[in-house]
């Protein structure tokens, strides 16, 4: 299995969670209002993810942890 530095498990993890987004066709803003957390800083990788941050997005996506992070 290969490594992955933290850099590129951060940005898969955005990744997964922009496409998330997406597929609800919602907007930064949306997410924002609804959660509290920039998701536009997170998506622009200009803001450090937190465990809190990334449980209330996977709460409010309804997904688990187990799931955003399956296969990094």
């Amino acid at each position: 299995m290969k490594e992955l530095t933290s850099e590129a498990v951060a940005s898969e993890i955005v990744r997964r969670l922009q496409e998330l987004r997406r597929e609800r066709l919602q907007t930064q803003q949306e997410v924002y209002d609804a959660t509290g957390v920039h998701i536009g800083r997170l998506e622009a990788q200009r803001a450090n993810m937190t465990l809190r941050t990334l449980v209330i997005l996977t709460r409010y996506y309804d997904v688990s942890l187990t799931e955003l992070f399956q296969g990094l």
